[in-house]
């Protein structure tokens, strides 16, 4: 049981870790693409987002594990051609970054539990931002949408 809840705990931590790894990559592309008067809310998100990858790696390896690496590239869920475009996938990103962080609150205990729920908080609070608006239960709601390949809601795919 004991060993079963750890592999828990190391695979949710590990998905929190990919869609970090997601986000900063995606946000490369957000910081590129939104106007002026958003360029500071990416900035702010994309080091947000390093920091909180940064803590997942330290996290995955308290755990005994190796850190999953970052793909090269990563697939996107829609063209991103301006702006508009920019802010929809800031607020994708967001929303996948919630559902996994979620899903790690529900998996861990102790300090890796509250690491996760101010990761889903501050995910959420950035996804209404962008979005211009909430969900009553973020990181729930948006799981079924956003659950990718193999059910994972990582973010986007990684490029083969």
């Amino acid at each position: 049981m004991r060993r079963s809840r750890s592999r828990e705990v190391l695979a949710a931590a590990q998905a929190a870790l990919a869609a970090e790894h997601a986000a900063v990559y995606g946000y490369g592309v957000v910081g590129g693409r939104v106007d002026d008067a958003r360029e500071t809310e990416a900035r702010e998100a994309y080091d947000a987002h390093r920091a909180r990858r940064d803590a997942m790696i330290r996290a995955v390896r308290d755990l005994g594990a190796e850190p999953g690496a970052a793909a090269a590239a990563y697939a996107l869920p829609f063209p991103v051609p301006d702006a508009a475009a920019a802010v929809r996938l800031a607020a994708e990103l967001e929303n996948r970054v919630a559902a996994v962080h979620a899903d790690l609150v529900r998996a861990a205990t102790g300090g890796l539990r509250s690491e996760a729920a101010a990761a889903l908080r501050e995910a959420a609070v950035r996804a209404a931002r962008w979005s211009g608006g909430s969900v009553a239960f973020p990181g729930l709601a948006e799981r079924a949408a956003s659950t990718g390949p193999g059910g994972s809601p990582g973010g986007p795919s990684p490029r083969a």
